[in-house]
This record gives structure tokens, C-alpha cells and sequence, in this order.
């Protein structure tokens, strides 16, 4: 138990500095509000209200979003395989080639439908 004691003072000491930094900007900050100070910050453009029903999104969004989750799950797994690139057989070098050419294939779906056109 005592190995987590300075772990322990050390969130104690954040903890304080929080709860002690929000009590002093409350009690000694300056409390002069306007209408200006409680609007939203839109980076000076004054802000407009949301259209009915939240507005709509094209899909094209969410398709790129769907895609960089797909790239980055690539990622994910080839980083390790080329680490331990030297331990592995032959094995994971022909899964990583399935895995790799099944990816190149959804890109190319993808690349023949459109989906990287921004335009």
C-alpha cells in the first residue's frame, strides 16, 4: 500500500489545485456580464439558428469518416506485424498479404465509386 502513497498525494494535490482554482475565479474574478459575454464565440460571425430538425448531412460525410476508421485500423495492425516482422513465419507474412489485398480492394471499390471525389 505504500508504493501507491505518492500517487495518492499527487491527486490529493491536483484535486486541490482544481477545486482551489475554481473557488478563487469565483470569489475574486470581476463580475461584470453583458450581452456580449454571454453569447456564443462563433469567431466573430454572429450565429445563426439551427435549421428544423437539426439539419441534414450528406453521406458523403460519414463515408469518409467510415473510411479513415477502416485506414486506421489498417494502420493498427501493420505497425505491430512490421515490428515483429523478424519473429514472424511465413505464416504472417501471407495473412498480412490477404489482410493488405483486401484492403486494396475496398479502396479500389470505393476509388471506382466516387467516394474520394470532393467535388
Amino acid at each position: 500500500m505504500g508504493a501507491y502513497l505518492p500517487l495518492a498525494v499527487m491527486v490529493l494535490l491536483a484535486t486541490s489545485f482544481v477545486v482551489g482554482s475554481i473557488f478563487i475565479s469565483l470569489h475574486l474574478g470581476p463580475r461584470r456580464y453583458n450581452r456580449a459575454k454571454l453569447d456564443s464565440f462563433e469567431c466573430g460571425v454572429q450565429p445563426t439558428p439551427p435549421p428544423p430538425g437539426g439539419g441534414r448531412f450528406h453521406v458523403k460525410y460519414y463515408v469518409s469518416a467510415m473510411l479513415f476508421i477502416v485506414f486506421d485500423i489498417e494502420i493498427v495492425f501493420l505497425y505491430p506485424w512490421a515490428v515483429a516482422l523478424g519473429q514472424l513465419g511465413v505464416f504472417a507474412v501471407i495473412e498480412m498479404a490477404l489482410f493488405m489485398l483486401t484492403v486494396f480492394i475496398v479502396y479500389l471499390y470505393v476509388y471506382r465509386r466516387g467516394g474520394l471525389d470532393w467535388s
